[in-house]
């Protein structure tokens, strides 16, 4: 049993704050990278942020750097995504995925493994 799940999803005013967790469960994370990205309707699928399975690299899209905070606790078997001054157009559906890596992480991995469920993130004017 390998499972995903994103939440912590809701609908949330312009410049409000979200904090979405991406829990596994079925295998131990702290092996693995994790992303998370986001899909608005119409709209093709996006990386939004990566963090490294120690936790020590994060990278992050230029549209949502400086708002957007990825950290993870491998304890909890856990990776968050806290969403700061959020704005209209972050509205969509944010999942989460992860994939098993060697060596240093110099960017956000093409590829993953094991994907979750989508929470559902909205920000009204």
């Amino acid at each position: 049993q390998l499972q995903l799940v994103a939440s912590g999803g809701g609908l949330v005013h312009n410049g409000g704050s979200l904090r979405l967790p991406c829990a596994a469960s079925g295998f131990t994370l702290e092996y693995y990278t994790v992303g998370w990205f986001r899909q608005a309707p119409g709209k093709e699928r996006e990386g939004v942020s990566c963090i490294s399975s120690s936790g020590d690299r994060t990278y992050y899209a230029d549209s949502v750097k400086g708002r957007f905070t990825i950290s993870r606790d491998n304890a909890k078997n856990t990776v968050y995504l806290e969403m700061n001054s959020l704005k209209p157009e972050d509205t969509g559906v944010y999942s989460c995925a992860a994939v098993r890596l060697f060596g240093r992480l110099l960017g956000c991995p093409s590829d993953y493994n094991y994907w979750g469920q989508g929470t559902q993130v909205t920000v009204s004017s």
